[in-house]
């Protein structure tokens, strides 16, 4: 027990830090998992030698097999560096549902648990995050009631509907002033000029650190020449880090959701 006690406080500390510095500045030193992956593996290993070694195969699958999830989302791009390598830490550090501490309130832990508990705490934070997609998007609408302003404005309007769902359930109308204040709000807009008189508006799916400034001075000066209003869209970048903390925190406490919801169905 003492094992499984200190590898879910080493997980749950450095993730915790993790997580804060992801919200205050967005960014991760690699340090972070550089101290956190050799507790980690010394942790999990010497449990395994002194008390079960038959599991050793299975922790080596577990790990390679979480190592190469987080890499393809990575180079998929639906996760960060950071998130990847909090991922594989994870792999490290507890591989498997830590039985001898927790028992989940949500019932039985699932098979995934059991054998690749890194993958639940995955799905409990794709959950999570996605969520937020739904109250952004009642966000929008309530916005759209509330002010009765277009939603979307000039060219936008024949965006596909696809891409305009994409902005609503990732973004919310911002000031411009507020744009430029906070660096952490990426722009979901952008706009070019074809001539003196004549520009064109266009939704951004994938902002991206790169040239962020470059288009947020394009949007304040169409605004200050009565282009455009002042209120664009933009999307907060909601650090995943945070989603990853609490979905191992709620795969503690509760389980694994997306496995309670299956029995639930299926009962």
């Amino acid at each position: 027990m003492i094992f499984d006690l200190a590898r879910t406080i080493t997980a749950l500390l450095f993730l915790f830090y993790a997580s804060w510095s992801d919200y205050k500045t967005r960014e991760v030193s690699n340090r972070v998992w550089l101290f956190f992956a050799p507790p980690a593996l010394a942790l999990t290993l010497a449990e395994l030698l002194l008390y079960d070694s038959s599991h050793l195969l299975y922790y080596g699958i577990c790990f390679g097999l979480t190592a190469a999830f987080a890499v393809i989302l990575f180079y998929a791009g639906g996760f960060g560096g950071a998130d990847a390598k909090a991922l594989m830490c994870l792999g490290l550090a507890l591989p498997f549902y830590p039985t001898k501490m927790f028992m989940p309130l949500l019932g039985e832990i699932s098979p995934i648990s059991r054998t690749f508990f890194p993958i639940t705490v995955f799905s409990n934070s794709a959950l999570f995050a996605a969520s937020t997609a739904v109250i952004m998007f009642l966000y929008n609408a309530f916005w759209r009631l509330k002010t009765h302003r277009e939603l979307f404005e000039g060219e936008q309007k024949k965006e596909s509907i696809g891409k305009k769902i994409l902005v609503m359930i990732t973004g919310y109308k911002v000031s411009i002033n507020k744009l430029k204040e906070k660096w952490h709000i990426y722009p979901l807009e952008d706009i070019e000029d074809r001539n003196e008189k004549e520009s064109r508006r266009k939704l951004v799916i994938l902002p991206k650190d790169e040239g962020r400034n470059d288009i947020v001075e394009r949007l304040d000066k169409a605004a200050a020449s009565g282009k455009i209003q002042d209120k664009v869209w933009a999307t907060p970048g909601l650090p995943m880090l945070i989603f990853v903390t609490a979905g191992l925190v709620v795969a503690l406490v509760f389980g694994d959701i997306i496995w309670a919801c299956i029995r639930l169905i299926l009962s």
